[in-house]
């Protein structure tokens, strides 16, 4: 027999949020991630000259990369997680396709802790 302990409806409230925002930070990184390797992959290995617009997108990605660090912290903090799941967490945001995948563990992890189903 499994027995859950009830969360406060506000502690849930809070964690919904904090996990809705970094699930959008999670995704917006991510694709910032892929824009900048495949600019990297045009300028430096295949030699194309890039529009000038192009050399703002490290730019971009190293902004939405901060966000998601506090995102990652807030939904850390109010999901009680512990420092290596953190670090993890924020180093998905540097390994291209890997914040896709570790948003969805997290989103799961976080989604039955908290019952956020029901």
């Amino acid at each position: 027999m499994s027995t859950t302990t009830p969360i406060h409806p506000e502690r849930k409230k809070r964690v919904r949020q904090a996990l809705t925002m970094f699930s959008i930070a999670a995704w917006v990184t991510g694709v910032f991630l892929l824009a900048l390797v495949a600019e990297m992959i045009m300028k430096y290995i295949i030699g194309m000259d890039l529009p000038e617009w192009a050399r703002f997108v490290p730019i971009a990605h190293g902004w939405v990369y901060i966000v998601f660090l506090m995102t990652t912290l807030n939904l850390g903090l109010k999901a009680r997680w512990n420092p290596t799941r953190w670090v993890t967490t924020a180093i998905a945001g540097v390994v291209p396709l890997l914040s896709f995948f570790v948003e969805h563990n997290r989103r799961k992890e976080v989604t039955e802790t908290f019952q956020l189903n029901s």
